[in-house]
Formats: structure tokens, C-alpha cells, sequence
């Protein structure tokens, strides 16, 4: 049974991080298993879910919310899984390697739980009586000893499959199939479903056809009486984030990630201000899938949350900023965090953004509000694929805190100033730029992990639970931490802002700068004693 008293992280390689918490089941919808916060894990990194012929299958982890649906989970999840890492090369080795990494570096006690096996599972054909055949030379032992290893270090199991006739790496899928097929992952213990859009016999085009072929398998994984939580890949078609929520945790919302900040591709042909693409395509930057969440993150809500596409942090495509900012607002929107890598691979770097607890804290926040942008100005100083412009965000956590991100997309360095009527939506009258603010720098310092100590984690000459920097979640909930004014979930102390005052940070070329607010409390203290 997966715990449901905390957020649910999950690992798509095999890995469901799980944080759940209770909640009421939407009308005529069953309970199974909600998550209010984004899922988290870990899935192999290789090739995305779009609608290629052919893919390889990846570990990739992620953190994202769920709904009252069919694995409905109210916190973001994060989570594990193999595809971008590994493509359909994996096998029993890569993926039991990988979980013991998730536990002795500390991302299971994060909420990095969830391992999922992307596609490449099964054999190439079905049984006589039409189920699904595990692929026991991939996995020797059998799945079923292998997913009890997984629950028995506090991991969960996630699955793969397609709405259509095929996987997109060409295996057996489950349209028409969805009980048995569902069934079938029930009885091997399976706690998560990525359910992709290869091979879809042409029923999609209208909101419709894509629901139901989507909501055939909700009710499905509702009738084994399980609790799985349920991934949408459909990539953005046919508008998810107007239907998703009533019958799945999270949904895609755009064609695939590329491991990049902004360079354009023709696999992805709709601009980062196109927010319903009709061809999604595949190979997206970081900033063109910005772009297009910028405008549907209002469709947020306990339970389920827009699905950004997997963390590319640590594959090596962009640097030690651009990683920064990919994962900060992936958190601060709420997607699932979902690490696509190789655990035995990371840099220092790497590592310590993924496990940074300031960040991670505003990902798993009940609320499960998405950060919303506030402005978006184009600068002359274009990096080389084009790009040059400055943007800035900020929402609202459950506690009354606030999150304001400046980003710089420019080509250098640059001091950006915005006044908090401008960083709270443009309004004289809203209560929020009116008031005194601490502030606090979720990359500062005194919050993320050092080189040494990191490295020293990472080579396991430091037991990751003795280690600076980090923060055990499965001992102390973020609620809890939060509550008792844990600085490494706050971030480092730099300061205020008065009321009507601005807001000033020197961002770097391709980077972010993210504060937590908290409000003053009057006459408790001044500014210049933090």
C-alpha cells in the first residue's frame, strides 16, 4: 500500500516517490490513492513519448500534485524513470542500481519515489488468452521479485503503457485491453501509470475522443481496487487541461523536452507563446515549454497538475544556471519533477539542485498553486539561437508566503528591478505590494549543498543523512519543517522590502533569481537584523 499521509514522489524508471495525503473524491469518481502534491522520481533517460514509430525506454523521476481521479494525488510528484537515460536498453540491473542510488543519496527521503519502467516491459506479443507477457530476459528474477525489492526499500513501481495499439517502442498497448491490462499491473503491485498517445487509431482531433479513450483506462485502474496514480502522455493534443483533472493526476502539456535552454527545433514547430499546438512534435526547450505553461497554470489544482516533461539536470545539454532554472520553475509551476538521468553519473552540481530543499519545499506546498507570469519584456542581447528576454513570475504558498522569480532568457548578465505592484500582477491595490516582506534566496548559500560535501556523498565516503545542506522529508514533513522555521526549507536570509518598494537582483545569462517572501510581523523585528 503506498503511504498516503505525505506527498507522492515518483521515479519513471521504476520509481514512484510518493507524498500522498487524503482527500475527497471527486462525485462519481472512486478514491485511489490521491495525491495532492506534484509527483516525484526517476525515469531512464534516453527518447521522449512523442509520436515517433520507435522509442527507447528511460528512467525518469519526478514530483507532482494529484487529483480526486484514478491515482489521484494532491501534492506534485517526483519520481524516477529510465527512458531518457536508457532508452529501451534497460533491464533488471539498470533498474535495481538505480533504486539503491535513489535511497543511499538521499531522493527517496525526498519524495523521489516512484521508479518507472517506460515502455519495453513486455514481450513483443500477448498471451493466447490476450494478457501481457513480462520480459523475463530483460528481467531474470521476474517482476514480481523485483517490484518487492522496490516496495521493501520504500519505493513504488510505475508502468507503462499507450491509449493506442502499440507503445511508442512498438510493444503491445491498451486500447481495448484497459482491464486486462490493468489487472495485470495490479497483480505485480504497481502503484503508477504513464500512459502515452502512440499509435492512437486516429481517435483524437476533437477533446472528446481523447477523453474517452483515456477515461476508458481511469475506470479500468478504478476497478482493480488498487491505488495507482495516473500520468497522461498525450503531449499537450486536444487540450488536456480542460478535461484531465476529472479523471487523471497530471497530464502533458507540450510536445517532448530536449535537453536545451532555447534552441529551436522543426520537431517542435510551435512558438513558446502558442500554447495549443496541434503538431506538439517533440525536442522542446526549456523556454518554448515555459512559454506555453505560462498560460494554462490556473488549471492547477490539488490532485493534478500540469505535466512539464521530465528534469533534464544532469544529461549535460545545458549549464549549471540554465539547470538551475529548469528546475526551479519546474517546482515553482508545480509539474511532476521527474529526473530522466543516470544516478551514477551526476556531478556535484547536479546533484545538489536536485536535492535543494528550498526548492523541493515550494514544489511539494499544499496549496498546489502554480507560480504564474507577470511579465515578459524582450532585451536587445539575443543569445545565439535568438532569444533575448527577461520574465517575471510570482504565486501565492499555502502558509500566506510568496515565490518571485526573475529570469533572464538574455545573453548576458543583467541587473533586473521590478517594483511589487509589477511582481504582483500590475495592480496599486493589491494587498500583496502593500505590505513588508523577508527575504529569502532559495539558491543562496547557507541552503544548497556544497561541492565538497556533495561530492563526498556522491562517492560514498559521507553518509548522505550526516551531510550539510540536506533535508530528510520522510523523518520531518515540509509542512512540519516549514511550521517550525527550518532555514534550509526557507532559503537564505537576504534581506526585505518594505511595502510599495521594489525588488532588485543581479540574474545571470540564462539564469534565475527565486525568493521566498514571508510577511513582516509587525513590531516583531527590523530589517536590518536579519
Amino acid at each position: 500500500m503506498l503511504d498516503t499521509t505525505s506527498p507522492f514522489h515518483m521515479i519513471k524508471y521504476g520509481v514512484l516517490a510518493a507524498l500522498f495525503k487524503a482527500t475527497i473524491a471527486a462525485p462519481g469518481l472512486s478514491y485511489n490513492g490521491l495525491a495532492q502534491t506534484p509527483q516525484m522520481g526517476w525515469v531512464r533517460p534516453a527518447t521522449q513519448c512523442t509520436p515517433k514509430s520507435i522509442y527507447q525506454p528511460y528512467f525518469l523521476a519526478g514530483a507532482f500534485p494529484v487529483p480526486t481521479r484514478p491515482g489521484s494525488h494532491l501534492l506534485s510528484p517526483t519520481r524516477k524513470d529510465t527512458y531518457n537515460a536508457y532508452g529501451l536498453a534497460y533491464n533488471e540491473t539498470t533498474i535495481l542500481t538505480n533504486a539503491e542510488h535513489l535511497v543511499t543519496l538521499g531522493f527517496r527521503d525526498l519524495g523521489y519515489r516512484v521508479v518507472i519502467f517506460d515502455d519495453a516491459m513486455t514481450e513483443r506479443d500477448r498471451s493466447s488468452d490476450g494478457s501481457l507477457v513480462e520480459n523475463r530476459s530483460k528481467f531474470p528474477s521476474g517482476l514480481a521479485n523485483i517490484v518487492d525489492r522496490l516496495h521493501s526499500d520504500g519505493l513504488y513501481f510505475g508502468v507503462y503503457s499507450s491509449a493506442g495499439k502499440f507503445t511508442c517502442g512498438g510493444y503491445p498497448a491498451s486500447l481495448g485491453y484497459e482491464e486486462t491490462d490493468a489487472e495485470w499491473w495490479a497483480s505485480l503491485g504497481a502503484d503508477y501509470l504513464k500512459y502515452d498517445n502512440c499509435y492512437n487509431e486516429g481517435l483524437s482531433g476533437t477533446p472528446k475522443l481523447s477523453q474517452d479513450r483515456y477515461a476508458a483506462m481511469s475506470n479500468a485502474l478504478n476497478t482493480t481496487g488498487r491505488q495507482f496514480v495516473y500520468s497522461l502522455c498525450n503531449w499537450g493534443d486536444d487540450k488536456p487541461w480542460e478535461w484531465a483533472s476529472t479523471i487523471a493526476n497530471s497530464a502533458r502539456m507540450s510536445g517532448d523536452i530536449q535537453d536545451s535552454f532555447s534552441m529551436p527545433t522543426t520537431s517542435c514547430p510551435c512558438g513558446p507563446e502558442e500554447y495549443y499546438c496541434q503538431l506538439p512534435g517533440y525536442g522542446c526547450s526549456v523556454m518554448n515549454i515555459l512559454g506555453k505553461a505560462s498560460h494554462i497554470v490556473s488549471k492547477n489544482q490539488p490532485g493534478y497538475f500540469n505535466d512539464l516533461d521530465m528534469l533534464e539536470v544532469g544529461n549535460g545539454g545545458m549549464d549549471y544556471e540554465e539547470y538551475k532554472l529548469h528546475f526551479s520553475m519546474w517546482a515553482a509551476i508545480k509539474s511532476p519533477l521527474i529526473m530522466g538521468n543516470k544516478l551514477d553519473k551526476l556531478s556535484p552540481e547536479d546533484y545538489a539542485i536536485l536535492i535543494n530543499p528550498a526548492v523541493l519545499a515550494i514544489s511539494q506546498d499544499p496549496s498546489g498553486s502554480a507560480i504564474q507570469r507577470r511579465a515578459r519584456v524582450e532585451v536587445d542581447d539575443r543569445d545565439q539561437y535568438g532569444v533575448g528576454e527577461i520574465q517575471v513570475w510570482s504565486g501565492s504558498l499555502a502558509n500566506g508566503d510568496q515565490v518571485v522569480a526573475f529570469l533572464n532568457a538574455g545573453n548576458s548578465s543583467r541587473t533586473m528591478e521590478f517594483s511589487l505592484v509589477d511582481v504582483f500582477g500590475g495592480l496599486r491595490t493589491n494587498e500583496n505590494a502593500q505590505k513588508n516582506w523577508d527575504l529569502f534566496d532559495v539558491w543562496g548559500n547557507e541552503t544548497v549543498m556544497s561541492n565538497d560535501v556533495a561530492s563526498r556523498v556522491l562517492n560514498g565516503t559521507l553518509d548522505v543523512g550526516n551531510a550539510t545542506g540536506y533535508y530528510n522529508a520522510t523523518e520531518r514533513s515540509w509542512a512540519q519543517g516549514l511550521n517550525q522555521s527550518e532555514t534550509l526549507l526557507f532559503g537564505t536570509p537576504v534581506g526585505g522590502v518594505e511595502a510599495g518598494g521594489s525588488l532588485s537582483a543581479e540574474v545571470p545569462r540564462h539564469g534565475i533569481q527565486m525568493w521566498r517572501l514571508r510577511e513582516v510581523e509587525s513590531g516583531m523585528r527590523k530589517r536590518d537584523e536579519l
